[in-house]
C-alpha cells in the first residue's frame, strides 16, 4: 500500500484531538455526534483510494441524514497522514436511530466494510453496534482476527487494496 506512513505519537496526537474536538462539539450543541473515519490498519491511513472510498462514504451518509431529515447542526473534517475524519453535530431522532443508520451503512457494500462510523450521545457515550462486523479477509468476528492477530497487516492491506480497486 502506498501513502505516507505515520507512527504511534502521531496516532495519539490525533486521536487527543478528536476527542477535544468531540467535546467541544457536544459542549456547543448538546446533541449527538457522528464520527466518521476508515478502518485502515497498519502505519499508512491514508492515499487517493482511501480518500475517494471516504468521499463515497460522506456521500452516503449525508444522504441517508437527509433522508431521515436530520439536521447537521456543524460539521468539521480532517484530511491529514493519521486518515480522513468527518465530525457532524446532528439534531435529530434518537442516538439509537443514527446509530442504525450507520450500521446500515457500514453494512451496505464490500467498500463500505472499511467506513467506521460511530454515533456518541449527547453526554458523550459512544453507542455499540448490535452486530459484530465480520473480518474483511475471512468473514470470522472483525474483533476477534484483531485480538488473536489472525491476519498481518500485510495480508490486510491487500484486501484493502483489492477492495479499492
Amino acid at each position: 500500500m502506498t501513502g505516507n506512513e505515520i507512527n504511534l505519537a502521531q496516532m495519539l496526537s490525533r486521536r487527543e484531538a478528536r476527542v477535544l474536538e468531540q467535546k467541544n462539539f457536544l459542549t456547543k450543541y448538546n446533541s449527538p455526534l457522528i464520527s466518521f473515519s476508515m478502518n485502515i490498519p497498519g502505519p499508512i491511513k491514508t492515499n487517493e483510494a482511501i480518500r475517494r472510498a471516504f468521499d463515497i462514504g460522506e456521500i452516503l451518509l449525508l444522504d441517508s441524514l437527509a433522508k431521515i431529515h436530520a439536521e447537521i447542526l456543524d460539521f468539521h473534517e480532517v484530511h491529514e497522514d493519521t486518515g480522513d475524519e468527518l465530525l457532524l453535530a446532528v439534531k435529530s431522532g434518537s442516538p439509537e436511530a443514527l446509530k442504525n443508520l450507520a450500521v446500515k451503512i457500514e453494512e451496505s457494500s464490500q467498500i463500505a466494510r472499511l467506513f467506521d462510523i460511530d454515533v456518541i450521545d449527547s453526554q458523550g457515550n459512544k453507542l455499540s453496534r448490535q452486530t459484530f462486523r465480520k473480518c474483511i479477509i475471512c468473514d470470522k468476528q472483525a474483533q476477534e482476527c484483531a485480538r488473536s492477530r489472525t491476519h498481518s497487516v500485510k495480508e490486510m492491506q491487500d484486501a484493502i487494496e483489492k477492495l479499492l480497486s
